[in-house]
C-alpha cells in the first residue's frame, strides 16, 4: 500500500489510466501492483492522496477524514478497495473512481483465473511429466492406441522390448508388430480388449518372441471408446521351459520320437475322429528281434545308437500324418490313421521291415536287427489306445510264436487264449523260482576214445504241481525273454555245484557237469559269481564247466575275451556250444581261452545222407583239432551217426543213442556201473 502525491501530469484521458492498468496488473505484483494502482487512482480523480489496499492487507494508516472510498469486487469476489482524498469529490470524480474499480476488478479477476488455469496447467503437465517417468521406469511395456491401432504412446520398456525408438514407433499401425503366424493376428479380440493372452511378436533386429499381452480399453471424458492400452512381458523364456516339460513328458528322451503317453493320447483322438467320420485305423506294435544280445554284448551307448538309428529309418518310410512312438526298451508302435484298407497296414510292416534289412554300422560292427510286428484295427479290435496296443501286443507274440525270424501277424480274437497261457506259464515260472518246481536232470557226455561218460549236460526241468513236468521249449525261450533266464541260470549253478557236492561227499571222482549260460548272463560279474559258488560248496573247478552259446560272442570280442580269462583262470572249463550257427570270426576262434567246440544238432541230424552235414561237421572237427581243442557233438541218436564222427576225429558225443537226460539218483547209478562203453552202448527212447 503506499500514497501518492498529486499527479504532476495533467489529468489524462481515461483511457490511458486503463491501460496503465492492465499493464500494471499483468506486471506487478505485490506492493508494487498496490502502488501503481493507487498512482492510477489518484490521476483519475485528482486527487492528492490515494492508495491500493488488497483485500488481503490491513491499510498502514487510517485514511483521511472525508476520503472517498470505492471497493474493487466483480462477481462476489473482492479484491481490494481504492481510497482517494484531497481532490474533487464530485460526481464526476466519483464515476471515474467508480470506472476505474470496474475496470480494476474485472482486470484482477480475469487476471485470477489465468493463473489459476496456468498453474493447473502446470500440475496436469507435471503430473503428466510424472507419469511419464513411472512409465519409462518399469520393465513392462506400455503401448497405447487409437481404434484403429496406431499407436499413439511408447514407453521406455516398449523400446527395449521391441528395439523401436518411441519416435520410430508413435503414428505406426500396431500391425508392424505381429509375427506372421501369430494366431491372434487377426482375432477380434484387439477391437475390444480386456484379457490376457499370450502371444508372438517381431523385434526391430527381426527376432520373433513370446509376450504376455493385457489389452485394456481407454475412454474419453464422454466414457465413449478412444482406445486401447497394451501391457506386453517377454516370456520367451518361460515358454521354451514350458516346451522343454512338455517334451520330457510327452517324447523319448533317446530317440525324440513321441513316448507311450503321448501315442496313447494320440491314438485315443484319431479314434473319437474316426468314430464321428466312420473311418478306420490301426496300430502297429513293433518289437526288435536280437537287439538285448546286442545290447548285452556290445554294451548300452551301442545299444542306444542302434535304437536312434532303428527311429530314424522308420520316420523315413512313413508318411508325415503317421505316428511313431518308442513304448520301452526296444518296442515301437506305429499310429496308422484314417486308412481305407486293412491290408495297407500289412503294406506298412513290410516296409517297416525292409527298412531294417540294411546293417547298421555302429561301433566298428555291421549289426542286424529284425522286427515281429503285430497290427490291430480299430473299431473291430478296440475302442481306445491301450486296448489296441495291447491286442497288437498280442499279436507280435503270435508273429514271434515257432521261429526267430521276422514275423507280422494281425491281431484275432483266439490270440487272447494263447496269451493268457503265456502269462499263466510267466507267472507260474516266477512261483516255481522260490518253491522247489524246478529241477535238474543231467545228459551223459561220453569220451568216444575212452569209451566211458566223462561228464553231463545239466538240464532244468519244470515239474508243475498241476500241469505235471513242462518241457523246456515251453518256457525256456519265455525266460529269455522276460528276462526270468537270469534267475534260472543262478538257480541252475547254485543246483549244480549242491548235487556236485553231494556227488563228491559219497565218494564220486569228479566229472565235469557242464551248465548252460545265457547271454544275458555273461557278464563281468559272473566270474566273480562262480568263484564265490565254488568256495561255498567247497568244489574243485574240475567239477563245472560252462557252456557258452557262439552268438554271446558275437559282439565286443574284447570285453567277452576278458570275461572267459578270468572264468579260464579259475580252473573252470569253457565250452562254445552251438558252433556254427552264430557269427564269430575264425580269426577271433584262436584266441578265445576254451576248451570244447560241440557242433550243434542241427549239423549232426543229416549225417551221414547229407553232404553238406556231413562237411560241416568234419570241418568243424578239423577246425578244431588245429586249434588243439576238444570236440564233442550234440544230438547223437544213431550208430552210423557214431560212425562218421568217429572217423573224422570227433572226441566226445553226446546223444539219444547212449542216454537220455537223467535224474540225479539214474545219472549216479549209471556213473557207477562197470563196463558202460561205447560198443555196448543202447538207444534211449525219447526226451
Amino acid at each position: 500500500m503506499s500514497l501518492h502525491p498529486p499527479s504532476v501530469y495533467p489529468a489524462g484521458d481515461f483511457l490511458d489510466s486503463s491501460a496503465a492498468l492492465c499493464d500494471a496488473v499483468l506486471r506487478l505484483r505485490g506492493p508494487a501492483l498496490s502502488a501503481e494502482l493507487g498512482r492510477i487512482a489518484g490521476e483519475v480523480t485528482h486527487s492528492p492522496w490515494a492508495r491500493y489496499v488488497p483485500a488481503d492487507a490491513a491499510p498502514a494508516a487510517l485514511a483521511p477524514p472525508g476520503a472517498l472510498v470505492q471497493e474493487v469486487a466483480h462477481d462476489g469476489n473482492r479484491f481490494g478497495c481504492f481510497e482517494v482524498a484531497g481532490g474533487g469529490n464530485g460526481a464526476t470524480e466519483r464515476r471515474h473512481l467508480e470506472s476505474l474499480a470496474a475496470l480494476a476488478a474485472s482486470v484482477l479477476q480475469v487476471h485470477s483465473l489465468a493463473q489459476r488455469s496456468t498453474h493447473a496447467y502446470a500440475q496436469v503437465e507435471a503430473l503428466l511429466q510424472h507419469q511419464a517417468q513411472i512409465l519409462d521406469q518399469i520393465h513392462e511395456s506400455v503401448v497405447t492406441m487409437d481404434q484403429h491401432g496406431f499407436i499413439t504412446s511408447w514407453n521406455k520398456g516398449a523400446e527395449r522390448l521391441f528395439g523401436y525408438t518411441s519416435v520410430e514407433a508413435i503414428g505406426r499401425n500396431i500391425l508392424f508388430l505381429y509375427d506372421d503366424e501369430d494366431p491372434t493376428f487377426h482375432d477380434p479380440f484387439l477391437q475390444q480388449g480386456g484379457r490376457l493372452m499370450e502371444v508372438r511378436r517381431k523385434k526391430k533386429s527381426g527376432e520373433v518372441f513370446w509376450a504376455s499381452l493385457s489389452l485394456s480399453p481407454l475412454f474419453d471424458a464422454n466414457d465413449n471408446s478412444s482406445g486401447l492400452v497394451a501391457f506386453l512381458t517377454d516370456i520367451t523364456e518361460r515358454k521354451q521351459a514350458e516346451e522343454r516339460i512338455h517334451h520330457l513328458a510327452y517324447y523319448d528322451a533317446l530317440t525324440g520320437l513321441p513316448n507311450r503317453t503321448l501315442f496313447t493320447k494320440l491314438v485315443d483322438h484319431a479314434v473319437a475322429v474316426g468314430q464321428r467320420h466312420k473311418t478306420h485305423g490301426c496300430v502297429l506294435f513293433v518289437d526288435l528281434n536280437r537287439f538285448k544280445l546286442i545290447n548285452d554284448t556290445l554294451g548300452r551307448v551301442a545299444g542306444d545308437q542302434l535304437l536312434r538309428e532303428v527311429a530314424q529309418r522308420f520316420r523315413l518310410v512313413l508318411r508325415e500324418q503317421d505316428v511313431v512312438a518308442r513304448l520301452n526298451g526296444d518296442e515301437f508302435a506305429v499310429g496308422l490313421f484314417e486308412v481305407s484298407q486293412h491290408y495297407e497296414a500289412g503294406m506298412v510292416a513290410q516296409k517297416l521291415m525292409a527298412s531294417l534289412a540294411q546293417p547298421f554300422r555302429i561301433d566298428g560292427h555291421d549289426l542286424r536287427v529284425g522286427a515281429a510286428i503285430g497290427i490291430s484295427v480299430y473299431p473291430q479290435d478296440g475302442l481306445d489306445a491301450e486296448t489296441l496296443l495291447r491286442q497288437a501286443d498280442i499279436a507280435m507274440y503270435r508273429a514271434k510264436q515257432g521261429a526267430e525270424v521276422d514275423g507280422v501277424a494281425f491281431y484275432s480274437e483266439d490270440m487272447n487264449a494263447g496269451m493268457h497261457e503265456r502269462m499263466r506259464i510267466e507267472s507260474g515260472l516266477r512261483e516255481a523260482l522260490g518253491s522247489g518246481q524246478l529241477l535238474l536232470h543231467y545228459q551223459p557226455k561220453f569220451s568216444i576214445d575212452e569209451g566211458r561218460i566223462i561228464g553231463a549236460e545239466a538240464l532244468v526241468r519244470w515239474k508243475h504241481p498241476e500241469h505235471g513236468l513242462i518241457p523246456p521249449g515251453d518256457f525256456i525261450p519265455l525266460a529269455e525273454a522276460t528276462g526270468l533266464v537270469v534267475q534260472v541260470g543262478e538257480w541252475v549253478l547254485e543246483a549244480v555245484c549242491a548235487q556236485a557236492q553231494a556227488w563228491k561227499r559219497a565218494g564220486l571222482a569228479p566229472i565235469r557237469l557242464a551248465v548252460n549260460v545265457s547271454a544275458r548272463e555273461f557278464t563281468a560279474t559272473l566270474p566273480h559269481r562262480v568263484q564265490d559258488t565254488l568256495r561255498r560248496y567247497d568244489l574243485e573247478p574240475a567239477w563245472l564247466e560252462l557252456e557258452i552259446t557262439e552268438s554271446t560272442l558275437m559282439h565286443n570280442i574284447d570285453r567277452v575275451i576278458a570275461i572267459m580269462d578270468r572264468v579260464s583262470a579259475l580252473g573252470v572249463t569253457l565250452s562254445l556250444d552251438d558252433f556254427g550257427t552264430g557269427y564269430s570270426s575264425l580269426s577271433y576262434l584262436k584266441r578265445f581261452p576254451i576248451d570244447t567246440l560241440k557242433i550243434d544238432r542241427s549239423f549232426t541230424t543229416g549225417i551221414p545222407s547229407d553232404t553238406n552235414d556231413c562237411a560241416i561237421a568234419s570241418t568243424i572237427i578239423s577246425i578244431a583239432n588245429q586249434l588243439a581243442l576238444r570236440v564233442i557233438a550234440e544230438g547223437v541218436e544213431t550208430t552210423e551217426q557214431l560212425a562218421f564222427l568217429q572217423r573224422s576225429g570227433c572226441n566226445e558225443v553226446q546223444g539219444y543213442l547212449f542216454s537220455r537226460p537223467l535224474p540225479p539218483l539214474d545219472f549216479e547209478r549209471t556213473l557207477r556201473e562197470k563196463g558202460w562203453a561205447v560198443s555196448t552202448a543202447r538207444s534211449g527212447g525219447g526226451e
